[in-house]
């Protein structure tokens, strides 16, 4: 009798056969790409209630649970969802591919012409929880720029997670590319995460989605590069020139507008010659949001149902309707709180003088900064970048939205004609 295969070589297995399909599928033209993506954003439609279906079991097991409200919202699929799925995927099929774009980089003296080509990164994995939507969404950016992936998602959301990849494969073999391209794993169990993260010969880049914890445990972990970040503690800064009106209207939108979410604003950082006229129209509007403040002395003193706010408010991400305020001296107050708290993730400064924007965008080390603009805003489709796959507070590779080109990397193309070395 046959041994039943270990989950160990279970993992193995899919990464074996992604990293052969990865070869197959950076060679595919933009075409056949494309007409995949079509595909499956078409099936998607076809086929809701396969997903709605295994989505309704996952939300019945999360109330079994008694999980979140969040995280519950996070989880649920509806037919607007899957709508937004199909044309997010079928807004990738329209995007420029980057795969096999050449950059001319010099002629040598010698004549040799050296350029730089954009391929594709292999075999991507992902580690994720709770939106289903990441299926597709990763699914397709990853299929576009020539990689195949792995993705391992939540044991809250794996039924859903299956039938999405259930119909992604499907369409994958109709339109002739290999299906293991887009591999779910169909276990919740963790060890397989642990046994992604040390595939190093076969898995050549990590991106986990998700909650801080996961996010810490993945790159702990991993013995293979990973793209990440740990948390959106996104500030902004009213400076004393800013327009009263814009600085409101900018403030509530980036706490308010979806505040369970990485590009949130978490704290107000407020000039102290700005503060007597803005923070109680401000504070009024939030408070009509349902915004719970916690301030330092100077904003309780302006503001009458502020709380106080504690050293850990400034390094927490709420992800809720919470939020930190505190008056600071001048715009290197604002910038030194920034540098200690932040997560370099998205930092914004309200103001109408050019000088300080200008030292603002140039000495805050976030993945994006913004003038008067709301935090909210960095985001791949926001940017003009299309689909995103997550956001890097890593300098190396990919800072900031990772799209397709951040999917990708270059490598050096000579041409020649019979030149050889001295």
């Amino acid at each position: 009798m046959a041994e039943k295969p270990s989950k160990s070589s279970f993992i193995k297995k899919i990464a074996l056969n992604a990293r052969l399909a990865a070869t197959e599928i950076a060679v595919f033209d933009s075409e056949a790409k494309n007409a995949a993506l079509e595909k499956i954003a078409s099936e998607l439609i076809k086929r809701r209630a396969e997903i709605l279906e295994e989505n309704s079991k996952d939300l019945a097991d999360a109330e079994k649970n008694k999980t979140g409200g969040a995280l519950a919202e996070r989880l649920m699929i509806d037919n607007r969802r899957v709508e937004e799925m199909s044309e997010g995927i079928a807004e990738v099929a329209r995007l420029e591919d980057p795969v096999g774009q050449v950059v001319p980089f010099m002629k040598r003296p010698n004549g040799l012409v050296v350029e730089k080509m954009r391929i594709p990164l292999g075999v991507i994995g992902m580690v994720y929880e709770s939106r289903p939507n990441v299926t597709a969404d990763s699914a397709a950016l990853c299929l576009k720029s020539g990689n195949s992936v792995i993705l391992r998602g939540g044991s809250e959301s794996l039924r859903s997670n299956i039938a999405i990849g259930k119909i992604i494969s499907d369409c994958l073999s109709a339109c002739g590319i290999n299906p293991s391209a887009v591999s779910v794993v169909p276990d919740a169990d963790r060890k397989h995460v642990l046994e992604m993260l040390k595939l190093d010969g076969l898995i050549d880049l990590i991106i986990p989605r998700g909650g801080e914890a996961l996010i810490r445990f993945v790159a702990e972990n991993s013995s293979i590069p990973v793209l990440k970040h740990y948390k959106g503690i996104c500030h902004i800064f009213v400076d004393e020139s800013a327009k009263t009106d814009m600085a409101v209207d900018i403030c509530v939108n980036s706490k308010v507008q979806r505040p369970g979410v990485c590009n949130a604003m978490e704290t107000m950082l407020v000039h102290e010659k700005a503060a007597a006229n803005f923070l109680p129209v401000v504070a009024e509007k939030m408070t009509k949001n349902d915004v719970t403040m916690k301030g330092c002395p100077k904003t309780a003193a302006l503001v009458a149902n502020c709380k106080k706010a504690t050293e850990k408010d400034w390094e927490t991400e709420h992800l809720g309707l919470v939020l930190g305020i505190r008056v600071v001296k001048d715009i290197e107050e604002a910038m030194d709180h920034i540098s200690k708290y932040g997560s370099m993730h998205t930092d914004s400064i309200i103001t109408e003088n050019t000088e300080n924007a200008r030292r603002f965008l140039r000495g805050v080390e976030s993945s994006a900064v913004m003038h008067n603009a709301s935090t909210r805003f960095n985001d791949g489709g926001e940017l003009g970048m299309g689909a995103e796959i997550g956001i890097s507070t890593t300098k190396i590779h990919a800072f900031g939205p990772m799209g397709l080109k951040e999917l990708t990397s270059e490598k050096f193309v000579v041409r020649g004609n019979g030149q050889t070395r001295n």
